[in-house]
This record gives C-alpha cells, sequence and structure tokens, in this order.
C-alpha cells in the first residue's frame, strides 16, 4: 500500500519533517507518494513555485536514506562475515584436534587439507603436504585401486569405506614404512567442484594384538592337538595292557580254577558229578569242607568272568582293539550296536562308500567324534532314534549324527561350513547344557561352556574341518561335520 502524505507548504519545520518521512519510507522499502492542494486562487506557476522547497528536501532525504541503507546493509554483512569466521575457525579447532588422520583433498586429489594428526601418523609437515597428491601416501600396488574408488564415490555418493566395517587398507608413512589402517571418506560441493575428506585411523597396535592373539590360539590349538595325541597313545597303551596283560592273568586265573575245580569232583561222595561252571551247586549239608570249597570255586570262577567282561568294556571305551586292526568302518559298527545293546536307543546307520582307507589320525578323530555324539544323545537327548551317515564325496567327506529328541531352545551352533572356521572357537557352545532333563532342568546349570562340543570342534579343526549344529526345541539336535577329503584319506602309493 502506498502511503499518501497530503501537506501545504509551511516553512522549514515542515521541511525537515518532510524529510524525515521520506528517509524512513525509503529505507522501510515504501513507495510515497506527495499530494500538494492548492489553496487560494493563485495561479499555477505560484504553486510550483512554492513547492521548490519541499521537492530539494526530499531529494536530500532520499540520498540520506540510501547512506543508511547502505551503511545497514555493509554492517549485516560484516556480521555475516564474522559469524562464518567464527563458525570457519570453531571447525578448524575441532579438525586440527581431532584425535584421527583428516586429510582433504580437491577433484583432483591433491591435498588441500592436513591436521596435525595425520602430520604426526604419516611424519610429514602438513606445509610439505598440501597441494601434493594424497597417492604419495598409499602404497604403489594400490594407488590405481584407490583412484577409482574416489571417482566412483564422486559419481554415486556410495563407499563401502566406513570405520570398523571394511577390510583393513594400508598407508604410506614418509620414511617408506607401510601401516594398517581404516578409512571412512565423504564429500562436499565447494563451488564448481568437490571436496573429499578422509578421516584415517592408525590401527597398527590393533593389527598387531588381534595377530599376537590369532598366534596365541594356534600355539593353543597345536598344544591341544598333541595333548589329544598323547591322551590317544596313552588310552592305547593302557588298553593293550589290560587287554593283553590284565586280560591274559584272568584268563589263565580261570584256568587254574576250573583245574582245581576238576581235581575236587572225585572227592565228591557219591554225588552226581555236576558241571562246575554250569550253574550253582546243589544245596549240600551243613559242616562239609569239600562242598563249601567247590561253592567258593563257582563263585570265584563266575567273578573272574564278570572281571573280564568289564575289563574289555574299559579296554573297548579307551581304544577299540579294532579299530587299529579292523579299521573305522568296523570300530563304527561296534559302537552302534553296543549303544543300542547299552541304552536301548535304536541307531540307523549308513556308511558309503565302505572302502574308504581313512588315515590313523582321521580314522581316531572321527570315531571318538561319534562317541561323543552318541554320548551326548544317551545322556541329554531323551531320543528313541539316531541316524549317522559317513559319506565320502570327491571333495570331502561328512559325518552327520541326528537323533529325533528334545533338542536345545533356540540355539543353532557352530560356524557356517564354508567361511567360518576359524571363528569356531570364538563362538558359545550350544551345547548340552541347553537341554533339559525331565525335570526341566538343565543337566549342566550353571556350565556355559561345555567340553564335549568344544572337543569336536578341535578335533574336527586339526583335520581341516568344520562343525555345524542345527537344533530346535522339540525338534532334534543334528551334528555335521564336513573334513577335506585330502585330509582323511590315505593317498594311495602306485609306486
Amino acid at each position: 500500500m502506498t502511503p499518501v502524505i497530503v501537506t501545504r507548504p509551511g516553512g522549514p519545520a515542515a521541511a525537515v519533517l518532510l524529510c524525515v518521512i521520506v528517509g524512513a519510507s525509503i529505507a522501510l522499502g515504501s513507495a510515497l507518494t506527495l499530494a500538494f492542494p492548492v489553496f487560494g486562487c493563485g495561479a499555477a506557476s505560484d504553486g510550483a513555485a512554492s513547492a521548490a522547497p519541499y521537492l530539494a528536501a526530499c531529494a536530500a532525504a532520499t540520498v540520506l536514506a540510501a547512506l543508511a541503507l547502505y551503511v545497514a546493509y555493509a554492517r549485516a554483512a560484516a556480521r555475516a562475515s564474522v559469524d562464518t569466521s567464527r563458525d570457519e575457525t570453531r571447525m578448524m579447532s575441532i579438525v586440527r584436534a581431532s584425535m584421527e588422520a583428516i586429510i582433504t583433498i580437491d577433484d583432483t586429489q591433491n591435498i588441500v587439507n592436513f591436521n596435525p594428526m595425520a602430520e604426526r601418523v604419516f611424519g610429514v609437515p602438513a606445509a610439505d603436504a598440501l597441494g601434493t597428491p594424497l597417492s604419495r601416501f598409499i602404497p604403489e600396488r594400490f594407488r590405481a585401486a584407490h583412484a577409482q574408488h574416489v571417482e566412483r564415490f564422486g559419481a554415486t555418493g556410495v563407499s563401502e569405506r566406513q570405520m570398523g566395517k571394511q577390510l583393513v587398507l594400508f598407508g604410506l608413512r614418509a620414511n617408506g614404512d607401510e601401516f594398517p589402517l581404516e578409512a571412512s571418506i565423504s564429500q562436499i560441493r565447494d563451488g564448481d567442484g568437490k571436496l573429499y575428506t578422509v578421516i584415517l585411523r592408525d590401527i597398527t597396535e590393533r593389527v598387531r594384538a588381534d595377530g599376537a592373539l590369532k598366534q596365541s590360539r594356534e600355539e593353543l590349538r597345536e598344544l591341544s592337538a598333541n595333548l589329544q595325541q598323547a591322551r590317544e597313545m596313552e588310552k592305547t597303551r593302557i588298553a593293550r595292557e589290560l587287554h593283553d596283560d590284565l586280560g591274559q592273568q584272568l584268563s589263565v586265573l580261570k584256568i587254574d580254577l576250573a583245574t582245581v575245580g576238576q581235581a575236587l569232583l572225585p572227592l565228591q561222595r557219591a554225588r552226581p558229578a555236576t558241571p562246575l561252571l554250569d550253574g550253582p551247586l546243589d544245596p549240600l549239608p551243613a559242616g562239609v569242607p569239600l562242598e563249601q570249597a567247590l561253592v567258593r570255586l563257582d563263585r570265584m570262577s563266575r567273578l573272574v568272568d564278570t572281571t573280564v567282561a568289564s575289563l574289555r568294556r574299559i579296554a573297548a571305551d579307551l581304544r577299540p582293539v579294532m579299530l587299529d586292526d579292523l579299521g573305522l568302518i568296523a570300530a563304527i559298527d561296534w559302537l552302534t550296536h553296543d549303544f543300542t545293546y547299552r541304552h536301548g536307543i535304536r541307531i540307523e546307520h549308513h556308511i558309503e562308500p565302505e572302502d574308504t582307507n581313512f588315515t590313523a589320525e582321521a580314522a581316531t578323530a572321527i570315531f571318538r567324534i561319534v562317541q561323543e555324539a552318541l554320548s551326548n544323545v544317551a545322556r541329554h537327548a531323551d531320543a528313541s532314534q539316531v541316524r549317522l551317515r559317513l559319506t565320502t564325496g570327491a571333495n570331502d567327506c561328512v559325518l552327520q549324527v541326528a537323533d529325533n529328541g528334545r533338542g536345545a531352545q533356540h540355539r543353532i551352533d557352530g560356524p557356517d561350513a564354508k567361511n567360518k572356521a576359524d571363528e569356531a572357537d570364538a563362538t558359545d557352545n550350544a551345547d548340552n547344557a541347553d537341554r533339559t532333563d525331565e525335570a526341566g532342568e538343565s543337566p549342566h546349570a550353571g556350565d556355559h561352556r561345555t567340553f564335549g562340543l568344544l572337543g569336536i570342534r578341535e578335533r574336527a579343526h586339526m583335520l581341516g574341518g568344520v562343525v555345524n549344529i542345527d537344533t530346535a526345541k522339540d525338534q532334534g539336535f543334528t551334528l555335521t561335520v564336513s573334513f577335506p577329503r585330502h585330509a582323511v584319506q590315505q593317498q594311495e602309493n602306485h609306486s
């Protein structure tokens, strides 16, 4: 809306007032219309003459208003410049104080910013780094790939380089030393070009610590393998001594008892001959020493039989002789039949091909894995059936033991069979502690890491194998172990 001022000539005071009004109007950006009424009947020339002083005052007010507006704009621009300078100073202070190396490059990948931490990381003063290509801090074998990555990032805005979510990169110090690092990249538009900011983190100590931890794990694995081997050798030695030494002595004792019994039989008083070892003797009159001796001989003979049976069972549990004499397939067949006899759980086993020639180490490891898996079924699964499969393909050998028991609650254990074999020892075991007994209590309450499955993993790892466990509540428990075929099968000698 345009204000309209109606006035009449009235002296200097009116002129000053008019100047103020006009100046304010211009400062506010408003239009002003002046109207001069004509009083009296004078000629038109008289009205124009009387308005001349006022027009001069308006021109002066216009000039003053323009100057005021210019000053106001200048002050606003100065304040904005101060604020921008303050923000830039604050941002640069943050960049300089950052504990991460920060480097900014332009479209040509020349360095335009190099903070103090970057100076310490790369061993170069900022004055020497500014204006030089970023490639000087990248090992030569990575420079082409890095340039392509920056170009692709500039075009798409997508980068896989984020802190903690990428493979380890490598930088080059001023002295020529390479070092591992992590990097995160961002971009902004600056006029007609772009600026790329890279935040770098020297992870030398972390990589060194990871390497030391990995080496420690490998040393522990080697120690575990040696202990397992020593344990197997000791078990084999004890089993053979029990079988060959103590077993033979018990056999000789049984023969001696039978010989004594046969020698005492003719001395019986008109009693029909009764085989000593076929059953208990008939009741005898009290006070007959000979008959009491025969009874004691019979009990001793039966005790020897029981001891021999226990001895054979203990020796077989320590190390089945048939594993060394007849091979893995025969040992597994004996183990499954013995398991069914002891626990009443039916086992359906399928092995193909049966003529696979396993190495001694592989035969021992696979047998122990099957033995431990069946032991877990007997103790925790509450299963009625077990399926056991051992198959040998062109490239691998796969062992699978599955039961129809109660399974475990919401647990799938074991590393992925394709790419996580090196992480098998870093995850918690979905162990038998998660299987509940008939009273609803965990059989290993409070034991979050049992050693049954851990031992299976270590045995598999010694042969380059991986373990995968698939289970769910009331859906059974499936253990799958995959081995490289070349690690378990004996190489044929064609010479």
